[in-house]
């Protein structure tokens, strides 16, 4: 009798093709081949005295005059009087006309010529907003504006992380503590800090997680490498980065003013019928499904049920699941943090997150992805792979002094702070929602996220918008601006001082009694 032989087990695949740009690559990346090389040269010769003249990297220390305004800038976020957020995306006003002076003078050059970013190799609604705010303090130049729109941090970074990054930027003064290029996938001790706080027990390691600038830069990353050729689906209403990156891939058609959608992408309808979670019945295939929890701008978090039948759908379909989970702090019952606590989700799943709305680093920029070892174009090479080849040829890797902050808030004592921050905000949230409640309006979110989301059946958002700012001088955001599901909707934010907060709901209160 012949023994039987067991069918070998074949790894799953999913049914997206991997982006011919990223197959031309014939080599890896020259600098991690060239670590690979030397570490292999040291195991060889592991008394050999190394002198490397290779990489590109500085290695004399900061001078003291520009670590001392690094470590004065940190030691301020921990403050209310200095702690700043989002900063104009194009940079800092002084620093450009710094820059427009100090290389370009007498070239004709001016500082709105200048975009500040996080190195040469990396470089919404929310301007319409920006610009209607504008327009009515120059009608109301005496009003008390409150701003409960743009989802920024107020509150001052905890000072037990602040602290951190102080003593690592007055420690880029001197020989000993001088470090230039990390590894672009993020500091080890940070890397390893991520997965046992996050992933414990859900088979991620420190070698499946990339540290970067923040969730909102990476989803972009992601797009690169998927590249023009995939189809996408997306909550509507959620996130505009998610649909704008698509647009500047070049994988959408072009916009649809009637409906307000873009052609060539499938917009999963959440609404308060459905509980925020698409009818996945009525979902077509797609190659990448965008899907925040809990989210934004609903508040809404997904149940361990339908995660499970959206890793269901994915595994079905062959599709990549982009789940962003930049909230899950905020969580307040047992709903999944992860999508990586339903089973199956590391062959069908990346996870993004983010330290931005945890730990108040909006303008520090700290955030991480997850791609799983198991994650297999149809072709059977791993999407990780591909992911590192983006991050080693676009970016440059998290600021050191950042990611000392991002290893301080994942201390027991970080922990503690962040919950603290992040218990404030949920509060502002409570009064927020007790508010338009008490007003008769439906409300959703505020439990899990830092978002309320107030239903005014039947009405413009933009018209709204504009009401509530002519009226009683305070900033929301309209819903129309989070996709087409977003119509009838205002979103409010959380994240503001207390003091804002209740006196924009007294106002909202004199509005709508």
């Amino acid at each position: 009798m012949y023994p039987f032989k067991q069918k070998e087990k074949t790894a799953y695949k999913t049914q997206v093709a991997r982006n011919a740009n990223m197959a031309k690559f014939q080599a890896a990346y020259i600098f991690p081949e060239i670590a690979r090389k030397r570490d292999a040269h040291l195991q060889k010769y592991p008394d050999a005295q190394e002198i490397s003249l290779g990489h590109g990297d500085t290695t004399e220390p900061i001078p003291e005059v520009i670590t001392s305004a690094m470590k004065k800038r940190s030691q301020a976020l921990s403050t209310l009087e200095g702690y700043s957020g989002y900063g104009p995306a194009q940079g800092e006003k002084p620093l450009r006309a710094a820059i427009a002076s100090t290389f370009y003078d007498n070239l004709g050059i001016e500082e709105d010529d200048i975009f500040v970013s996080d190195c040469a190799k990396c470089d919404i609604s929310r301007l319409q907003i920006a610009r209607r705010r504008d327009a009515h303090l120059q009608k109301y130049p005496d009003a008390q504006v409150i701003s409960l729109g743009h989802g920024d941090t107020t509150e001052p970074i905890p000072e037990v992380i602040t602290s951190a990054m102080e003593k690592r930027s007055q420690a880029l003064s001197t020989l000993e503590g001088y470090s230039g290029y990390g590894p672009a996938q993020g500091e080890k001790p940070l890397r390893a800090a991520i997965a046992s706080t996050f992933y414990d027990n859900l088979g991620i390691e420190e070698d499946d997680i990339f540290v970067s600038d923040g969730a909102k830069c990476d989803i972009s990353r992601l797009q690169l490498v998927f590249g023009s050729s995939v189809t996408m689906a997306v909550q509507s209403p959620s996130y505009p980065a998610y649909v704008q990156s698509s647009v500047v891939m070049g994988q959408t058609a072009q916009y649809q003013k009637d409906v307000e959608k873009f052609g060539n992408i499938e917009y999963m309808t959440c609404t308060p019928e459905n509980g925020f979670f698409p009818d996945l019945r009525k979902v077509a295939r797609t190659d990448t499904i965008f899907f925040c929890s809990p989210n934004n701008p609903t508040g809404s978090a997904a149940t361990r049920e339908q995660l499970t039948q959206l890793v269901q759908f994915a595994k079905d379909n062959g599709s990549i699941i982009v789940y962003d989970s930049a909230y899950a702090m905020y969580m307040s019952d047992d709903n999944p943090r992860s999508i990586f606590e339903i089973p199956g989700a590391k062959e069908v799943a990346i996870e993004t997150s983010s330290f931005s709305k945890y730990a108040g680093f909006t303008g520090v920029r700290l955030g991480w992805t997850v791609v799983p070892k198991q994650l297999l174009f149809s072709d059977g090479f791993p999407v990780a792979k591909d992911f590192n080849r983006i991050v080693c040829t676009c970016f440059s890797g998290a600021s050191n002094i950042a990611q000392a902050g991002g290893l301080a808030c994942l201390s027991p004592e970080g922990i503690k702070a962040m919950h603290d921050v992040i218990s404030f905000y949920k509060e502002n949230a409570g009064i927020l929602a007790y508010t338009f409640e008490s007003l008769g309006f439906k409300v959703y979110g505020g439990k899990n996220a830092p978002y309320v989301w107030i239903h005014f059946p039947g009405r413009s958002s933009w018209d709204v918008f504009n009401e509530i700012l002519e009226k009683i001088h305070v900033v929301t955001i309209p819903g129309i601006g989070f996709g087409p599901g977003g119509e009838g909707f205002i979103r409010v934010s959380a994240f503001g001082h207390r003091r804002n907060v209740l006196e924009a709901s007294e106002r909202f209160k004199q509005l709508y009694k």
